[in-house]
């Protein structure tokens, strides 16, 4: 199996000053996932937790809602290797008995890579029907979150990145308790993987939806997360950089709040403002 790191050499200059040393370099390899022995999709991945990264991609497509309905995942032995061996890198779900395969055609079969997700799936309307929990009611008590919480974590997100600390060529994506309690991280080279791997994990533990969460990812909010989040349950959605303008329709369609440039105590809203604690009223310019 692959690994999540690999050694490679480099040159090194450094004030003028040339040496050659030992790189530790993030991996990348393909994964493809297949629904039922038949070919879905291609993502570009740091490979470790391929099954929750299958299984929460699912989720994300509506596929998938609970571990019910989730017979098994494999990995698929001597899909590309040489001499049959296992590459570990094509997956095979299984549904249950009873959960309805959707049509794969070639127009829904995709390829994601590891900075894009699923390049030019923007359908607002689609995303809004096949969510499963509507964000304003799939919590047993409102969500409320302190602006004080949201400016604690991505200091804790950074600080629980090991493989970052090593290659500084990773995303990260990190469930919290409203109250910034670290629930879970994953790491992948690719943001959209490292949240899918985060909901595949909440599935196999049957823990979705994620109705008192909040989800912090380590650079900008597409999209692709937006939809995610809103397919898990997740509430709230923080990231250290900017959102796209599909990122935020998506989140005012959805009831999602979305908080973007989270830096230090400064952050911008730009959409479910309701569950911040706020203690006096925004202006306006």
């Amino acid at each position: 199996m692959g690994r999540v790191t690999e050694r490679r050499r480099v040159i090194r200059i450094r004030d003028g000053a040339v040496s050659t040393r030992p790189d530790t370099l993030v991996a990348e390899e393909p994964m493809e996932i297949r629904l039922g022995g038949k070919p879905l999709a291609i993502t570009m991945r740091t490979p470790g937790d391929d099954f929750a990264l299958a299984a929460g991609f699912l989720v994300s497509e509506g596929v998938l809602a609970s571990a019910a309905e989730l017979a098994n995942i494999v990995y698929c032995a001597g899909a590309t290797g040489e001499g049959g061996s296992n590459t570990y890198n094509v997956v095979d779900v299984r549904l249950a008995d009873g959960v309805p395969v959707p049509d794969i055609t070639l127009e829904r079969n995709v390829y994601t890579t590891s900075s894009c997700g699923l390049c030019g799936k923007a359908s607002l309307d689609a995303v809004r029907t096949t969510a499963r929990w509507p964000l304003d009611t799939s919590a047993d008590t409102p969500v409320r979150i302190e602006p004080a919480t949201l400016s604690a974590l991505p200091d804790r997100l950074r600080a629980a990145q090991r493989v970052f600390e090593r290659t500084g060529g990773l995303h990260a994506a990190a469930l919290f308790t409203t109250d910034g309690e670290l629930l879970d991280i994953r790491e992948d080279v690719g943001r959209h993987n490292a949240v899918d791997k985060i909901v595949g994990r909440a599935l196999q533990q049957r823990r979705l939806p994620l109705s008192s969460c909040v989800l912090m990812v380590s650079g900008r909010a597409s999209f692709e997360l937006v939809q995610k989040a809103v397919m898990a349950g997740i509430p709230v959605l923080a990231a250290v950089s900017a959102p796209s303008s599909l990122a935020v329709d998506l989140a005012v369609e959805t009831g999602l709040t979305l908080v973007g440039f989270l830096r230090g105590t400064s952050m911008n809203v730009y959409a479910g403002e309701h569950r911040l604690a706020l203690s006096a009223a925004a202006s306006t310019d």
